[in-house]
């Protein structure tokens, strides 16, 4: 819309696609591709076939997806809890006070991820904590990992409230829990599932850490994906990794959904 030209407007088209296909599209393409290849020796794979797939749904992959998923879930649950509820909380703080729990919660993204996964091994590896070879300690993990981009989300949100909603309640003689529930959260919704959809998507990719700490009866999918094209089943860690993404791009679009019909309330 900024460029009035048509000429432009279609060198711009064309210069999006020559920068996002090689970028952005074709790299999921080969994944797509080699999930279905029986070999790839030249510039194209050859031998197109779905016993990768047939494998990975008599093998260990469904319960690994199940594993990713319910993870994710529990970890964005928890993670936009604890953003949320800090995000309100430091709407009150001053601005030294705000500064210091932005660094707070932004300092899990700011170091290697494979070093919480560490510091959650030796913090949990001890009574009266111990939650080392447990499920538990692999969604403590990603709670943790994500739990910063549910707060950054909800603290961008609530700069762009309107404070009239409030005052206005609250001038009516509602309580601050009742503006809370019934005007504030509502109006944070759209965020809310916003971060709540990041969250999850990267919980489900989630590698790094994971593998320091993840017991043999909770393996994710991302584990199983890495295991498999270490030992060289690179057609079937391309398998695997189709049905990652189109999990993760099945609940986005179900989160997506939730959105548009909160922002038309």
């Amino acid at each position: 819309m900024l460029v009035h030209s048509r000429p432009a407007r279609r060198a711009l088209h064309i210069l999006f696609f020559v920068l996002f296909l090689p970028v952005f599209a074709l790299p999921l393409l080969v994944i797509v591709a080699a999930s279905f290849a029986s070999s790839w020796s030249g510039p194209l794979p050859s031998g197109a076939t779905l016993t990768h797939y047939q494998d990975m749904a008599h093998g260990e992959a469904p319960t690994a997806l199940l594993t990713s998923v319910l993870t994710a879930l529990a970890a964005s649950v928890l993670a936009l809890a604890a953003g949320t509820w800090a995000a309100l909380a430091a709407e009150k703080l001053g601005r030294r006070a705000r500064r210091l729990l932005d660094g707070l919660f932004l300092l899990p993204v700011a170091v290697p991820s494979v070093v919480v996964g560490l510091s959650l091994l030796v913090a949990f590896s001890q009574p009266p904590f111990l939650l080392n070879g447990t499920p538990q300690i692999v969604i403590i993990a990603h709670t943790v990992l994500v739990t910063a981009f549910a707060y950054q989300s909800v603290t961008a949100a609530l700069t762009r409230l309107d404070p009239a909603y409030e005052q206005s309640a609250a001038g009516l003689g509602a309580r601050p829990a009742y503006v809370l529930w019934r005007v504030k959260l509502p109006l944070l919704l759209p965020s809310l599932t916003a971060a709540a959809g990041l969250c999850f998507a990267l919980s489900m990719g989630e590698l790094s850490a994971t593998m320091m700490i993840y017991p043999p009866d909770w393996l994710p999918l991302p584990v199983q994906i890495f295991a498999a094209t270490d030992r060289g089943s690179l057609f079937t860690g391309a398998a695997l990794a189709v049905a990652l993404m189109a999990t993760t791009l099945l609940v986005l679009l179900a989160v997506s959904r939730i959105r548009t019909k909160a922002s038309y309330r």
